[in-house]
């Protein structure tokens, strides 16, 4: 059929600034009359004609409540902008990493290759009809559009008049794999359903040694390991990609893979990999507040909504994100087929726990200290100046199974005749190496948007003052060291020269214990605080403390710095990881 464009008026909306990854906001928001198109006109205008008309686009997301309708949209919209191709994977399924993978790797059968795409997710953000829902869009490297183009597509929504649109193209069956043909006044227009995880599997292959991997499932020696993949806590864009790995690939059992019905509302929870969201994971690996459980598992994993988060745990032991990247890369080319020529560097972000500092000063590598979002991480990488990243937020480069299968190698290297190397034994090998990063974060979310601006501002201005800060200090906790540095986190990109300001309050203390504050760009509504503690100890003697314990006092001093209860009314954080 020979579609028409239809040119619709509109007004801008108010509020369409893309956060920290993206535009998230309400269900309720999304659907209101051009909400969705505008800030997907806004974005095509940002990224030029020029870019947009031929190009393919890769259409894809979580697969969260609103997601169905919102891929016809932007297809219609594709469509009337000039868009050569649209790729869906199939039923709109395609987690963060894989839809990276699909730009990056993928080939159609006319040899054409993604130029970006927009990805439907909320990440870690509950979904549902009332609940969230969000959009970002993903260039030609795979990577998050950078603040340039954000900053081009905020200003594009404040000034709109009309958007671009085919209406009487008909909805395309994403559930079913196959090519839909259509013509339009610049000519031909394709929509492909394809495998949703193919090419991230192809991808995974080339990474990880998987014939190691699954000899190691089917040793004999490995009565743990149904144990020790049982309960990996998926959530909805992963699952058909952990299945053709875990199951297809490997030869685990299906009974290895827990929560793998696909529901867009996350089946009720909330799909962020944490201590508290993930509280069946937790209890299962006897973490929780009553360990009744006798056979435990030897590891878990959790991720979030678009699997761009993980959480590690092994029995009765918790991986911190910060621990986790820094393993990763003390171990990475030894342990892992893709990493056997060298690192190129590593990455973390600020709020991250400096125990990848001290790997990258060990092993020579080129290290880079970052704000929060992964556009940052992507400049690095394409720039050959970084192999391995990650975030404090559960982030790390090469995605979950970048952990899992890490985990898997490490376990098969370091066995000691029948004894099974645990999860633990692995980290505090590393921390007798390296030392211990105490660390711990503490979320307030939903706090009133004012309130949190103002104690931000607060902490600014008392940063002008090291006496009046060390006053406070010492009135919280005598037996806390003095501050002898406090600023506000300022980044320029080596790569592009870009400067992002107002990145996040810092507090260096005299022993190398650090508080940092700042305000999260990934929720939907009020504004979330988030205060990380961090703590290094050397003597390995004194690497086995409870964090929490450990930590205490500077917590204490961290809620008197910051008036926190003042400021906001509360009088506990809703998530300490």
């Amino acid at each position: 059929m020979v579609f028409k464009v239809s040119k619709v008026s509109t007004t801008p909306i108010d509020g369409q600034k893309p956060g920290t990854s993206g535009l998230r906001k309400k269900v309720k928001v999304f659907i209101q009359p051009h909400y969705l198109q505008n800030f997907v006109q806004s974005t095509f205008n940002a990224l030029t004609p020029e870019k947009v008309r031929g190009a393919t686009l890769v259409v894809s997301g979580d697969g969260r409540y609103f997601s169905k309708d919102a891929i016809q949209i932007i297809i219609k919209m594709s469509a009337a902008n000039g868009v050569r191709r649209v790729w869906v994977g199939q039923n709109g399924l395609l987690s963060t990493p894989a839809v990276s993978a699909v730009i990056r790797e993928r080939v159609g059968v006319d040899g054409s290759k993604a130029n970006g795409a927009f990805i439907l997710t909320a990440s870690h953000n509950p979904g549902g009809p009332h609940e969230d829902f969000g959009i970002k869009y993903n260039m030609e490297n795979g990577g998050p559009a950078p603040e340039a183009i954000t900053d081009k597509i905020f200003e594009n929504t404040k000034t709109i008049t009309e958007y671009l649109i085919a209406e009487d193209l008909p909805n395309i069956d994403i559930s079913t794999i196959g090519v839909a043909n259509f013509l339009g006044p610049e000519g031909q227009f394709d929509v492909e359903v394809f495998d949703s995880a193919g090419d991230y599997v192809k991808l995974m292959k080339s990474i990880f040694d998987f014939e190691l991997i699954r000899k190691l499932l089917s040793s004999s020696k490995f009565t743990f390991w149904t144990l020790l993949i049982l309960w990996i806590k998926l959530y909805y864009s992963w699952l058909k990609s952990a299945h053709r790995i875990f199951v297809e690939e490997l030869g685990a059992q299906e009974s290895s893979l827990l929560n793998c019905v696909p529901k867009e509302d996350f089946g009720g929870g909330h799909p962020d990999p944490n201590l508290t969201y993930a509280k069946e994971l937790v209890a299962r690996m006897g973490l929780g507040k009553s360990d009744s459980a006798v056979d435990l598992p030897e590891f878990g994993a959790a991720a979030d909504g678009d699997a761009d988060r993980n959480m590690i745990l092994g029995k009765r032991f918790f991986v911190t994100p910060s621990d986790s990247v820094a393993i990763i890369a003390a171990n990475a080319v030894d342990a892992i087929p893709y990493f056997s020529s060298g690192l190129k560097g590593v990455a973390r972000s600020m709020p991250t726990s400096a125990a990848l500092d001290v790997v990258a000063k060990n092993l020579n590598l080129k290290f880079f200290e970052v704000p929060t979002g992964w556009k940052f991480f992507g400049n690095l990488m394409d720039a050959g100046l970084c192999s391995i990243c990650g975030e404090e937020s559960f982030g790390t480069g090469k995605n979950l199974q970048n952990i899992l299968m890490r985990q898997a190698l490490t376990i098969y290297e370091n066995l000691n005749g029948d004894k099974l190397v645990t999860v633990e034994d692995i980290v505090r090998q590393h921390w007798a190496i390296y030392g211990r990063h105490y660390y711990t974060r503490y979320d307030y979310e939903n706090v009133d948007a004012g309130a949190a601006k103002d104690l931000m501002a607060c902490l600014v201005k008392l940063q002008s003052s090291l006496d009046e800060i060390n006053s406070i200090v010492k009135g919280a906790r005598s037996d806390v060291s003095n501050v002898v540095n406090a600023d506000e986190f300022e980044y320029k990109d080596p790569v592009d020269g870009s400067v992002s300001k107002h990145q996040g309050i810092r507090f260096f203390f005299e022993d190398g214990s650090r508080l940092v504050f700042r305000l999260s760009g990934t929720g939907s509504e009020g504004a979330t605080i988030r205060l990380y503690i961090e703590q290094y100890e050397k003597d390995s003697s004194k690497t086995g403390r409870d964090s929490q314990g450990a930590l205490a006092p500077l917590v204490e001093v961290a809620l008197k710095l910051s008036k926190m209860l003042e400021f906001t009314g509360r009088s506990a954080p809703t998530v300490i990881t």
